[in-house]
């Protein structure tokens, strides 16, 4: 099997996460800083080479009723730009509270106030790449 990349997409980074080889485990390595479409483009790219990433998992961040908002629509929009960037499987994942998720178990884990803000997204990018990892297996 060939590994999954998953990003939390936000307005000022993206976190990023990746399986193990055999697509069962989820395991958070990055959060990069946005700036302009064309260095996340770069950024990703190093990412997916050096994980050889076979596939994205983008969190699609849809409203708690279920249906899509502007925000969902800038995820939709950024994995199709990824498709056409990277010619790779790229799918989107709801991610309905995975920032919560991730706040919990960084606040169980007596993570600082600030080592928490570094993390958070790459956590969030763990949680939808393990969502969406045991949807498969399912």
């Amino acid at each position: 099997m060939s590994r999954v990349m998953a990003l939390d997409v936000g307005k000022i980074s993206l976190g990023v996460a990746v399986s193990d080889a055999l697509g069962i485990c989820a395991q958070p390595i990055t959060t990069l800083k946005r700036s302009s479409f064309r260095k996340d483009l770069t950024a990703i790219a190093e990412l997916i080479r050096e994980h050889e990433v076979a596939s994205i998992v983008i969190g699609l961040p849809l409203r708690l009723a279920g249906d899509a908002g502007p925000a969902a629509d800038g995820a939709m929009a950024f994995a199709e730009r990824l498709r056409e960037a990277f010619e790779l499987p790229v799918v989107t994942w709801d991610e309905r509270l995975t920032t919560v998720q991730a706040e919990r178990a960084l606040l169980e884990g007596d993570v600082s106030r600030r080592r928490r803000k570094q993390v958070i997204n790459q956590i969030a990018a763990a949680i939808i790449l393990q969502s969406y990892l045991d949807s498969r297996s399912a």
